[in-house]
């Protein structure tokens, strides 16, 4: 069971360092998938270029989030950033249900993404709400599903009064649960017990400290010093909150940040001196094995990947 909102191609799978790939991309403002299945498969980190919010529906399934892993229970509601390294975890003895929203990042009204930022500064990714407003967010996923089966019917000439405007409806009813959903988090004053949710604290303000201070010597030896701990006990504590080793967690950040630059204008040699590279030789050649393509694609948004895990 699938529904595909203004579905566009889809390209291949693109890995990257440190065994992340950067998966799916986006061309229209927004695309829901509704999946049901029951498949054994293992994930690899991974992030994307736009923001996603995964409704969860039923079945056994944790995720892993920058550091985080978050257990997962039926209604709850993740919501994870644009360029969040990320992964799921599927228990394939029972069916998996979930509803998974993909969202531009430079939708015309950005006002529309303030439930990640309202999410980011409470520091978590994980949504748990009563079962009435689990109930009414539900109701509105269903409506745009409707929508979206009456578009497809219309497009495949089998157009009827039932689908008429059914392009503009699914826009209003995408509008409806965007505001739905920060109204929703602006007026929860608690959020899930810490049993659901592991993290380590120490790793946590490590990764605050990368992602604020890319162009900073980011070394193992470095942080080490800072943090006063031992270098290789923090590498191996890095490595088990995360999944992958500090260092190429730092390159794959100040390459998707290079990227993202270059993406909006920047010209190549100065973006690699913005997201902390001192030599534009390393910068390209990193560059070219992270995203198999070379900078310059950056500028046309040409970023092949593949809808790994929704």
């Amino acid at each position: 069971m699938s529904a595909f909102l203004n579905t566009e191609r889809i390209g291949q799978a693109e890995p990257v360092s440190g065994g992340s790939v950067k998966t799916g991309y986006l061309h229209e403002n927004f695309r829901l998938f509704h999946l049901k299945d029951q498949v054994k498969r293992e994930f690899e980190s991974h992030y994307h270029d736009f923001y996603k919010i995964v409704f969860f529906v039923s079945g056994m399934a944790g995720y892993h989030i920058e550091g985080r892993t978050y257990t997962l229970l039926p209604g709850d509601i993740l919501l994870v950033d644009r360029f969040a390294i990320h992964k799921p975890e599927i228990d394939a003895s029972v069916p998996y249900e979930r509803y998974v929203l993909w969202i531009r990042a430079d939708l015309a009204e950005q006002r529309l993404l303030e439930c990640f930022k309202t999410m980011q500064k409470r520091a978590t990714a994980l949504l748990r709400v009563s079962p009435d407003k689990q109930h009414a967010l539900r109701s509105l996923l269903s409506e745009l599903e409707k929508e979206d089966i009456a578009l497809k019917q219309n497009a495949a000439g089998l157009s009827g009064a039932g689908s008429y405007g059914a392009d503009l409806l699914m826009q209003s009813i995408f509008v409806r649960l965007m505001i739905s959903l920060e109204r929703i988090i602006l007026g929860e004053t608690s959020f899930p017990e810490w049993k659901n949710v592991r993290s380590d604290t120490q790793v946590d303000q490590l990764l605050h400290y990368i992602n604020t201070h890319l162009t900073d010597d980011l070394s193992a030896d470095s942080l080490a010093k800072k943090y006063y701990i031992n270098k290789y006990y923090l590498m191996r504590r890095f490595k088990e909150a995360t999944g992958y080793t500090l260092h190429q967690y730092v390159l794959s950040k100040r390459l998707i940040q290079g990227r993202t630059l270059i993406s909006g204008g920047v010209p190549v040699t100065k973006a690699a001196v913005m997201c902390g590279f001192g030599d534009y030789t390393t910068f390209i050649r990193a560059y070219k094995k992270q995203f198999h393509s070379v900078p310059g694609d950056a500028r046309q948004n040409f970023f092949p990947a593949e809808t790994q895990d929704i």
